[in-house]
């Protein structure tokens, strides 16, 4: 799986980039907030990066920081939602913004990311609430305040384990608090 790109930014539209890394242009889905945050064409650019595995596809998503990443892995886990409707999120919100508004329940202000219906934000708020508030809690216990960065289990090889077991067809609902309890327990 690919986590990390360094290369050339040869290509940008607000649908995606081309990011050339010795000699190979990797075509990279990105959101808005990453978008606007990219440098001018022939730069240098470091994404870090989803690789998302199906039937059909190999898709690349990238993003300028972890935490946008690990929020955007945190939204394939909602039931209903995809790489490109979590991609379409991150655009219409940004981090803080999304963070708030699960925490809030204000389900009017994630209606507003197109895609995003009553139905959807709800799950949206039912499933990341507690999963986000153990996150404030988590940072607020260890006297460090909340940066929205998602602590371990879900970092570096943790993520990539539940990352390829998803893509051997297992539930990203079922297997991640399994992978969560193995953690605590050692």
């Amino acid at each position: 799986m690919i986590a990390w790109l360094n290369g050339t930014l040869i290509m940008k539209s607000p649908q995606g980039i081309v990011l050339e890394v010795n000699g190979v242009g990797y075509q990279v889905q990105v959101s808005l907030n990453t978008f606007y945050q990219l440098p001018d064409l022939k730069n240098s650019l470091s994404l870090h990066i989803h690789t998302h595995v199906r039937e059909d596809a190999l898709s690349l998503f990238g993003f300028m920081t972890p935490k946008e990443r690990d929020l955007f892995l945190l939204l394939l886990g909602v039931s209903g939602i995809g790489p490109k409707l979590a991609m379409t999120i991150l655009s219409g919100l940004s981090f803080s913004e999304l963070v708030q508004a699960v925490q809030k329940e204000d389900l009017a202000r994630l209606g507003t990311v197109p895609g995003i219906g009553k139905k959807t934000a709800g799950r949206v708020v039912l499933e990341l609430k507690e999963k986000i508030t153990d996150l404030a809690l988590g940072d607020a216990e260890s006297g460090q305040p909340f940066n929205g960065s998602i602590p371990q289990p879900f970092n570096g090889v943790l993520e990539e384990v539940l990352s390829a077991l998803v893509n051997l067809g297992y539930n990203r609902l079922v297997i991640k608090p399994r992978i969560e309890r193995l953690c605590k327990e050692k």
